[in-house]
């Protein structure tokens, strides 16, 4: 079977699940039940494949941690050298495999799974690893009346949920020889099954998956590894797990950094990294509030900076008197209005960003040309020379809004005092009920980006002066001319070709009226 059969099947049975099993469970909410149990046979089988290839290295061939039993794994020193490894410890009977293969006997199921998952998490306590594995399971409650009214409902429906993850093929024999990242591939194929399905709540935590790449191809041209990157804004993970796939696993050589304020989100992008087989130590997710809070003051500056951060959110503004003097607003004199916190999150990104690095950020298009203390953070942008580009993206990309965003550039460090304005507005392909960048669009895009130089009715590049003399304007249309489609009419041609239709049309008209006529003759009385 090839990758992309392999890839296709895997969606069609991860679909079958989806619809077959929610049942009472509303879609979007039901994700976390599916996501945390494909979670669950991860770690299981991870934590297996390495242990058995320890032991068969060690000359033992018939070792399978799946059949021991608990007591064989007791030693405390072997389970605290494997927590400092993985991140994690399961005992071989709470693993996911032998508990799908109790589960149908099991008529206390929903009490073994809450206890496997209180071990997984109470075996990194006191450990580097506690933060990472803290409250993964948090959002998976096994005895939610959701899942049905009684416990022996409940039951049923969590052995046909273990069956249905167990089913799901990821690969022959262990997952190192999968053809695909299988279990990171699934996790994405759902998110995006139920960001589409879940309308704009579920927009608000998926970023799609060709936008993703294209936001980390930007901030990597000419560049094969990056130290560590950010996004202030994570939801579930997928713009910082996309440089995995652009640079490649080793890619990023000091970690994958993020702060997501929605709890549920910020587990489910925790599940995503060990999905997409980040251990523990090689990330750093973090649960607040990025512009009040900001959990990452120790780890700054970040060489590669991208977020889709929420769009016109509240935030506390010039109401909190402290933030004005926060270092990371205070160079612009202002703060983003309290209404739209856009800009806070721009200014939050500028500060933390490397000197040789590079920050791309998804924004509504207001932000690029209103007044007020939006266009006086825009100024001060412009006239440091931070923004390198503006890239106008196509309408109806993104779950949850049709409206045409846009792509700021930041750097710090540029060979030029100008802004490169680039019109992708009509680059794309219709998919299914959105809009989508193909890897022809976003390779124009990158090379357009790469190559700095104005095109005609798609880049250009412009002077900061000429925007500080157009009020610090950084709308797209108003420095790239669109390109004017003229067809040239004949208007003797037109002018023959509607006498034509006047002339049918008079002449269907008698034969219509003949036809009235013979049909009232023939209603006459006799």
């Amino acid at each position: 079977m090839n990758r992309e059969t392999q890839r296709a099947e895997l969606h069609k049975t991860i679909w079958r699940i989806a619809n077959d099993l929610r049942g009472s469970v509303d879609g979007w909410d039901f994700k976390q039940y599916v996501l945390g149990f494909l979670f669950y046979r991860y770690i299981s089988e991870n934590l297996t494949d390495y242990l058995n290839a320890q032991e068969h290295e060690a000359g033992n061939p018939d070792f399978d941690y799946v059949k021991l039993a608990n007591r064989d794994v007791e030693d405390p020193d072997l389970v605290r050298d494997i927590v400092a490894e993985k991140g994690f410890f399961i005992r071989p009977s709470e693993l996911f495999a032998n508990v799908r293969a109790r589960a149908s006997r099991d008529q206390n199921l929903n009490e073994t799974l809450e206890r496997a998952f209180r071990n997984i998490e109470a075996s990194a306590v006191g450990t580097a690893a506690e933060n990472d594995l803290k409250g993964l399971f948090d959002d998976m409650d096994v005895n939610s009346n959701k899942l049905g009214p009684t416990v022996a409902k409940r039951n049923e429906r969590l052995v046909k949920l273990l069956d249905a993850i167990g089913d799901l093929n990821l690969g022959n024999g262990s997952f190192t020889e999968n053809k695909i990242d299988a279990f990171g591939d699934a996790y994405e194929y759902l998110m995006q099954m139920y960001a589409s399905s879940a309308g704009k709540s579920g927009g608000e935590y998926y970023t799609p998956q060709e936008v993703s790449e294209l936001l980390a191809r930007i901030t990597v041209v000419g560049k094969t590894s990056v130290n560590k990157v950010y996004d202030p804004a994570c939801g579930s993970g997928s713009l910082l797990l996309k440089y995995r796939k652009v640079l490649g696993k080793d890619g990023v050589r000091q970690g994958y950094y993020g702060q997501e304020i929605n709890l549920t989100t910020y587990n489910l992008c925790r599940i995503n990294m060990f999905l997409h087989d980040v251990n523990y130590e090689q990330f750093d997710i973090a649960h607040g509030d990025t512009l009040i809070d900001p959990a990452h003051w120790d780890d700054e500056p970040f060489e590669a900076i991208v977020s889709n951060p929420p769009y016109s959110i509240r935030w506390e503004g010039d109401a909190n008197p402290l933030l004005i003097n926060d270092p990371r607003f205070a160079p612009a004199g202002v703060l983003a209005p309290k209404s739209r916190a856009d800009l806070a999150f721009t200014m939050h990104m500028l500060s933390w960003l490397a000197v040789n690095g590079t920050a791309a950020i998804v924004e509504f298009p207001g932000v690029l040309y209103r007044g007020g203390a939006e266009q006086r953070i825009r100024k001060y942008l412009i006239d440091n020379n931070y923004v390198d580009a503006v890239i106008q993206l196509p309408p109806d990309l993104f779950f949850g809004t049709s409206i045409a965003t846009c792509i700021i550039v930041l750097k710090k460090s540029k060979s030029d005092n100008a802004v490169l304005f680039i019109d992708a507005s009509g680059e794309f392909v219709r998919g299914g009920n959105k809009n989508q960048l193909t890897e022809v669009n976003q390779d124009r895009i990158l090379e357009t980006f790469a190559a700095r130089e104005s095109t005609a009715h798609f880049a250009s590049l412009v002077d900061n002066e000429a925007i500080a003399e157009n009020a610090y304007n950084l709308s797209v249309p108003a420095w790239v001319v669109p390109q004017k489609v003229h067809k040239t009419v004949d208007i003797s041609e037109l002018n023959t070709r509607i006498a034509g239709i006047v002339a049918r049309q008079s002449a269907l008209r008698i034969r219509v009226d003949a036809i009235v006529a013979d049909l009232e003759s023939n209603d006459a009385p006799l």
